[in-house]
C-alpha cells in the first residue's frame, strides 16, 4: 500500500520491515509525526527515488537508511557520488554517527548505513544489537543455525545469516513470529543501546529539527 505523503521531510528506507522498525522506534522515544518514511521497495528504486526527490520544489530534508550488505565501502561510495552530484560537501568517509548536510539550495539530506555505519550488515543486524544482554534464546538460537549449516542443510544464504538468526529468534517468543517493528513495540528488544541512541539522536537532527 502506497504511503500518503503529509510533510516536505521524507526518511527513504529499502523496504517495509525498516519503516515499521523506524515508526516502533520513534513511538518509543516520543518523537513527532512530523515527517513521511517512505518503503523504496529495494535498494535500486531507493537510489531512483533519491534523484527524483532532489528535484521536487517542496522539499525541505531527505533522509535515507540503507544496508551496507556485504561491503560498507561500495555501499557509501555510491552514496557519495549521487550526493556529490548534487552540491553537498560530501567528506571522504561515512560519519559513525550518521550524516547530515545542507547543500547551496538549502536541501538538508541525512544518511545512515545499516546496521551502524560502520559495519557490513542490515537491518536483522541492527536489530540482533538490541537483543537483551541476558537472553537465554539467542545462543541456542545460533548453536542450531551452526548445526544446519556444518551439514549443509541450510536454504538460505550465509550473507542472510543475520535474518535467519533474528527471525529464528522471534519464532521463539512469546507470540511466535512477530514482525520486527512490533518485537520493539512489545519490549521483547531493548531500546537501551548506544546504538539505538545514536540512530534516534540522528533522526531527531535532521527530521524535527531538535
Amino acid at each position: 500500500m502506497k504511503t500518503k505523503e503529509k510533510h516536505n521531510r521524507k526518511l527513504l528506507v529499502e523496504g517495509n520491515d525498516d519503516r515499521h522498525v523506524i515508526w516502533a522506534l520513534c513511538k518509543q522515544f516520543g518523537i513527532d509525526e512530523t515527517f513521511d518514511v517512505i518503503d523504496c521497495g529495494g535498494i535500486e528504486n531507493l537510489y531512483d527515488a533519491l534523484q527524483v526527490r532532489f528535484k521536487q520544489s517542496d522539499i525541505q530534508t531527505i533522509g535515507i537508511i540503507v544496508d551496507a550488505d556485504t561491503n560498507l565501502h561500495s555501499r557509501w561510495m555510491h552514496i557519495r557520488e549521487l550526493l556529490f552530484r548534487h552540491g553537498f560537501p560530501v567528506p571522504d568517509s561515512m560519519p559513525e554517527e550518521g550524516l547530515i548536510l545542507s547543500n547551496a539550495g538549502g536541501i538538508r539530506v541525512g544518511v545512515w548505513i545499516m546496521p551502524d555505519n560502520n559495519l557490513n550488515g542490515m537491518l536483522e543486524d541492527f536489530i540482533s544489537f538490541l537483543i537483551p544482554e541476558d537472553d537465554k534464546l539467542l545462543p541456542l538460537v545460533r548453536t542450531a543455525l551452526d548445526r544446519i549449516e556444518s551439514q549443509n542443510l541450510n536454504r538460505y544464504s550465509l550473507i542472510h545469516r543475520s535474518k535467519a538468526i533474528i527471525h529464528s529468534w522471534l519464532a521463539w517468543q512469546e507470540y511466535p513470529g512477530v514482525p520486527m517493528g512490533l518485537s520493539i513495540t512489545k519490549r521483547y528488544l531493548t531500546t537501551d543501546r548506544e546504538i539505538c541512541r545514536q540512530l534516534i539522536q540522528w533522526l531527531r537532527t535532521l527530521l524535527t529539527c531538535e
